[in-house]
């Protein structure tokens, strides 16, 4: 193989907080499915994430940020599984208008700190990894490589073979296996004659080696902590070709194409090397239109001639009624049906004053009006309703002191209490003689 012919570089740290936008917007949508079980996005989410990231997935046939992003979310608490759906949790919705590298950096520690994906189970050429007492410990292992990628030097390449021995040599070993034991029962064809606990079969890159490259790979470089450079898996390693069933195999993982990594700015200050961050130098704007130039016209009409990225064309998916492939319609039912699926409208507002600068007076006034209205109505959550035998009996409880403060009459016999207040009415209630049953 020509790698020179093959090798991509992948910049990442403007693409990923494109594409952070991109799967909130998606996510609040509604449109990110995933197992209530594993809380791995189905085929079809994976699908709709590649089509929404930034110059799409690393390959074209193989899932690595599509897969890795609804997983970040979960871990970062940004979003929740609600019936087969991930939603917006309150620290999603604010991370919608929040600096996007402050998010990034926290999804990364995060992420270090879940447990909700063991990424060796993505190297599924290995078997035998769901036998009891295999696997190590989770946590420790992902902290190694996180250890590992703090270590890098800003801007400067590291072939990852070069990065296996840096981490070697400093202590940072991810060992996948949780003993000398638990090795044998690990195999990639056959468990008896090819157990990778034979002398010589368990090579440091054939399993620390390969969980490090799915954590850089998968994690890491989604994030835009790390440049990478890349060639198709197939064939780009033969550090497994001797074990029993490796001669089968064109790969090992769908990582084994990963050459080398390159820390950037924003992952110098996700792994605190820097306190502040300096952005590096943005790309020059990909041709096809995705530069986001949007008109706002009186007539509350919403141009993108030249297209726009995904995020803001998902927003305004939320807010406005799509009339083209890149024309939307602003409306007050378009607003107001997006505030009653709980989109706030100061996004909207706060997107197009950045886009636009001063909006035209019509649209301004559209706004402020659908404002208005979203404010006019609250919820203010459920209560308790206390009825009362008589009218007497309600007007005794309303009028006293402590019971005022509590709770609202509504009507001859009736009074309101928010739950959070009840235990206190019963108590103010007893001590007039009334206990609430």
């Amino acid at each position: 193989m020509d790698d020179t012919e093959t090798s991509q570089v992948r910049l990442t740290e403007h693409r990923a907080q494109a594409d952070l936008r991109a799967l909130l917007q998606l996510c609040a949508a509604g449109r990110v499915r995933c197992s209530a079980t594993t809380l791995r996005p189905s085929a079809a989410t994976v699908a709709q994430v590649a089509e929404v990231l930034e110059g799409g997935d690393f390959y074209a046939d193989e899932a690595i940020a599509a897969f890795a992003w609804p997983l970040l979310l979960q871990a970062g608490g940004l979003a929740q599984l609600t019936s087969g759906k991930l939603t917006l949790t309150a620290r999603g919705r604010q991370a919608l208008t929040a600096p996007a590298h402050q998010v990034l950096a926290g999804l990364w520690q995060r992420w270090l700190g879940s447990t909700v994906l063991d990424e060796f189970s993505r190297v599924e050429a290995v078997k035998g990894q769901r036998a009891a007492n295999v696997l190590s410990a989770l946590k420790p292992r992902r902290g190694h490589v996180g250890a590992a990628v703090a270590a890098l030097v800003v801007g400067e390449w590291t072939c990852v073979d070069q990065l296996f021995k840096n981490m070697r040599k400093a202590g940072h070993n991810p060992a996948v296996a949780r003993s000398e034991r638990a090795l044998w029962k690990l195999y990639l064809e056959d468990s008896e004659y090819g157990s990778l606990g034979y002398d010589g079969y368990h090579p440091w890159e054939l399993l620390q080696g390969r969980y490090t490259m799915a954590v850089l790979f998968e994690y890491a470089a989604p994030l835009g902590l790390i440049d990478v450079d890349y060639v198709d898996p197939v064939g780009a390693r033969d550090d497994y070709r001797d074990n029993w069933g490796g001669d089968f195999l064109e790969r090992l993982s769908r990582y084994d194409g990963l050459r080398q990594v390159r820390l950037t700015p924003l992952g110098a200050f996700a792994t605190g090397q820097t306190s502040t961050y300096l952005p590096g130098p943005a790309p020059e704007p990909s041709t096809g239109g995705s530069a986001g130039a949007l008109k706002v016209l009186a007539n509350h009409d919403l141009v993108a001639l030249d297209g726009l990225p995904a995020a803001q064309a998902l927003l305004l998916d939320a807010f406005a009624t799509r009339t083209g492939d890149r024309t939307w319609a602003l409306s007050p039912a378009s607003l107001l049906a997006a505030a009653h699926t709980g989109r706030d409208l100061a996004e909207l507002r706060t997107y197009l004053d950045r886009a636009c600068g001063t909006l035209p007076d019509t649209v301004a006034t559209l706004l402020a009006d659908a404002e208005r209205r979203v404010g006019a109505v609250r919820d203010l959550g459920p209560v308790h309703l206390i009825e009362c035998a008589d009218a007497p009996t309600c007007a005794l409880l309303a009028g006293d002191r402590r019971i005022r403060a509590l709770a609202t009459r509504l009507g001859d016999r009736h009074l309101a209490v928010t739950a959070d207040k009840l235990d206190r009415l019963r108590k103010a209630a007893l001590a007039l003689g009334h206990p609430i049953t």
